[in-house]
């Protein structure tokens, strides 16, 4: 029922400036910069407005890497925005008025996680790329990768250097793989790919990233502008 497993890296991918093939959504999962609600695990390190105002560094960085990946591929790549902690109007005031906003809704990340995703293939999408806003090493190239890889693979993941991941994306709902996983832990990265074994999925691993979670990921090299 499953294709064989099959693990390969982004250098087996064709040229990256060759255009994507199928309808592709870009997810972006972020919230709203409000004071003591962002980026918590750092205010020990940054203080409040330090730890709220690297949370809006970073999304805005992502932000601008996705308005890139558009920009490239005129017409091929839809842009969503899905926020926590704010109203669609105070979204659009932060990161403009013409990306579409949707709200998390409830439950725990994996749900999030589906129900959005699971929205979007029933919107007639045929990829789906999944991102947060935690990594600082998010590029145009690195989300072409991701598309190219669903292409002809069932997943692609993202490995976080913290045990996570940064980017997930699927060429069809599996929901398996938003179940029965320690969100939030080092263990996130690990318990997925047991799954995606466990269904035979044919996966495809970009390379490792570190996330900006806690203080001590302060020491990666940030790429964004202070």
């Amino acid at each position: 029922m499953f294709p064989t497993i099959k693990e390969v890296s982004v250098s087996d991918f064709p040229d990256l400036s060759s255009p994507l093939s199928s309808l592709c959504q870009l997810l972006v999962f972020t919230r709203y910069p409000e004071l003591g609600k962002a980026k918590t695990r750092l205010i020990p390190a940054l203080g409040v407005q330090g730890a709220t105002e690297l949370h809006r560094q970073l999304a805005e960085w992502a932000i601008a890497q996705a308005r890139q990946l558009q920009d490239r591929h005129k017409g091929a790549i839809q842009l969503v925005v899905y926020f926590t902690g704010s109203t669609v109007q105070a979204m659009q005031t932060w990161l403009g008025a013409d990306l579409v906003y949707r709200s998390q809704g409830q439950g725990d990340l994996g749900e999030k996680l589906y129900r959005a995703i699971e929205q979007s293939f029933a919107e007639g999408m045929e990829h789906i790329v999944v991102i947060g806003t935690d990594c600082p090493s998010l590029t145009p190239e690195l989300f072409t990768q991701a598309f190219h890889a669903l292409d002809s693979h069932d997943l692609v993941l993202g490995p976080a250097a913290d045990g996570g991941y940064y980017l997930i994306g699927l060429s069809r709902p599996i929901s398996e793989l938003f179940q029965n996983i320690h969100w939030g832990t080092s263990e996130v990265f690990s318990q997925t790919l047991k799954i995606a074994h466990a269904l035979e999925l044919s996966y495809v691993l970009l390379p490792v990233l570190s996330d900006i979670d806690r203080p001590a990921d302060l020491q990666c090299q940030l790429k964004i502008n202070p």
